[in-house]
């Protein structure tokens, strides 16, 4: 499979057939994170991976409840805040592996100003996605499908806490990973005459 085929194929799934992933494949998404581009090739990312169908659940159960108190506080109804709990729950249990990125900041240089020391950490924060991507990429070209879920930055300490991680990692995105249930509707793109605000 071409690059392009690779990256015009790639799809955002939410429903998983229960098919186990191989490790292997796993280990080579891993791989494709670890050559990312990154701020002075510090690659400020770790990654946790979750099979077991214990951890996911203890994973989806702490950030539901935190994202019930979050939803309530947007006004939502009742019925409806279930329902998203319900689906978002499936998702994460339902995917026979998740992987969860973490910000790794300890590495990094550091300077005595605040504003260096921001756009360090935004660096940081896109050499993350370029990671996340690359990870996306590499599922795609071995056949498995992905769904990138950003739940983890609005509750990094209750997935913190429910993976048993270090606070120096900072989840920024749960991965989820395996083999499609069904095609996903794919959202249009906007053209690229769009995109483009300047070309001289």
């Amino acid at each position: 499979m071409d690059i392009t085929a690779i990256i015009t194929g790639r799809r955002s799934v939410r429903a998983f057939r229960p098919d186990p992933v191989n490790q292997e494949h796993l280990l080579q998404i891993l791989e494709a994170a670890r050559w990312a581009p990154s701020p002075h090739g510090r690659q400020p990312w770790r990654f946790v991976v979750a099979t077991q169908p214990m951890l996911k659940a203890r994973l989806a159960d702490a950030m539901g409840e935190e994202w019930q108190r979050q939803l309530a506080l947007d006004g939502q109804e009742e019925a409806i805040i279930n329902l998203r709990l319900e689906k978002s729950h499936q998702r994460i249990r339902g995917a026979p592996a998740v992987i969860v990125p973490c910000l790794y900041l300890e590495d990094l240089d550091q300077y005595p100003d605040p504003d260096r020391q921001g756009a360090e950490t935004t660096m940081a924060i896109q050499s993350l996605g370029c990671a996340v991507q690359n990870m996306l990429l590499r599922a795609y070209s071995l056949g498995l499908d992905t769904g990138w879920m950003c739940a983890p930055l609005f509750c990094p300490d209750t997935v913190r806490a429910a993976l048993d991680l270090v606070e120096a990692l900072i989840p920024h995105a749960l991965i989820t990973v395996g083999y499609a249930a069904k095609d996903p509707v794919r959202r249009p793109r906007r053209p690229l005459e769009e995109l483009i605000v300047r070309w001289d």
